[in-house]
């Protein structure tokens, strides 16, 4: 017989037993409606929005990767909202001497309310996913940066108002950050162009689905056709973190440099964003970053308010 103190506190801690926990872990597993309500839930947040709906709830932070935003962002997001943080990074847990990612995802899920991973294997998100009985967020994988889009599209909406027909010009690495890009132009509705080597191109069955959904996603080897008119250009760092650079690597993505001269080709009032860290002199020149167009600031300082739209959303 199942114990009866259990279920209480199962339903006490994470909601009744027989509801799936809400996860957040791709923007493309949403509809575009659900994720406005999440970004309408940030953006409250941080118009003044005051409650604590997350009081007595405790977020467990999974870093594989290490972080200063999203470590940060989630941290100072939960405090906001009445909860409470854990930090673990792989030399914490167990996960980092052989325990599987579904037993972690097992007693986790007796802790807390709800687990943030940051790591580079896709199929770790998934098993934690797949095994735990409370929400999981997606921090960062290879594959894919959800929540750094979330904070994106709320920071394009403030600068240039409605989405739709607005322009957005990606240019260098085709990578995870690029393709929850895409995720975004298609739930959000507006027309996405990446640049990169072909290389370095995001998978092709991102644009395939881009196509079946609908969207407005272009990918091009020339970055002047990607900029040309646009009312956002973005690009990221050349090396992810923990990967390695390579001369060939570098040589292939230096046309891609967001510079000056590329940003005229986008309009006058044109805004630059950069997901950080970056290295100026290689995806971007200082005088881009730091210049009168760049709102990389804005951009940062939004992942607190779109972290809490996703908290609230999870447990709320």
């Amino acid at each position: 017989m199942r114990s009866l103190a259990r279920d209480a506190a199962l339903i006490r801690s994470h909601g009744s037993p027989t509801e799936p926990p809400r996860h957040f872990l791709d923007l493309d597993q949403f509809d575009s409606a659900e994720l406005r309500r999440i970004l309408d839930l940030g953006v409250a947040y941080k118009n003044g929005r005051r409650d604590r709906p997350l009081a007595g709830k405790t977020l467990a932070m999974i870093f594989e990767k290490p972080s200063t935003r999203t470590r940060v962002s989630f941290e100072v997001a939960m405090r906001h909202l009445g909860g409470d943080a854990i930090f673990l990074d792989s030399a914490d847990t167990q996960l980092g001497r052989g325990e599987t990612v579904a037993d972690t995802a097992r007693v986790l899920s007796r802790y807390v309310d709800a687990i943030m991973i940051r790591t580079k294997e896709s199929r770790k998100l998934d098993e934690l996913a797949h095994h735990a009985t409370v929400p999981v967020i997606n921090g960062l994988t290879a594959a894919s940066h959800p929540c750094q889009l979330m904070a994106d599209v709320m920071t394009l909406q403030e600068k240039k108002g409605p989405l739709a027909g607005k322009v957005v010009a990606w240019t260098g690495d085709g990578n995870n950050v690029a393709a929850s890009w895409v995720h975004a132009a298609v739930r959000f509705g507006f027309t996405l162009r990446i640049a990169c080597p072909e290389e370095l191109s995001p998978p092709r069955r991102l644009f395939d689905w881009a196509q079946r959904e609908g969207g407005r996603v272009r990918l091009t080897t020339e970055p002047l056709e990607a900029v040309a008119g646009a009312d956002c250009v973005i690009t990221d760092t050349w090396i992810s973190m923990g990967d390695e650079g390579n001369v060939n690597r570098h040589n292939m993505l230096a046309p891609y440099r967001v510079d000056e001269r590329l940003m005229r080709y986008s309009k006058p009032d044109a805004i630059f964003m950069h997901c950080l860290p970056a290295k100026r002199g290689e995806e971007v020149t200082a005088g881009v970053i730091d210049g009168s167009q760049s709102v990389v600031w804005d951009e940062a300082e939004n992942r607190l308010h779109a972290q809490k739209g996703i908290l609230a959303w999870c447990l709320g």
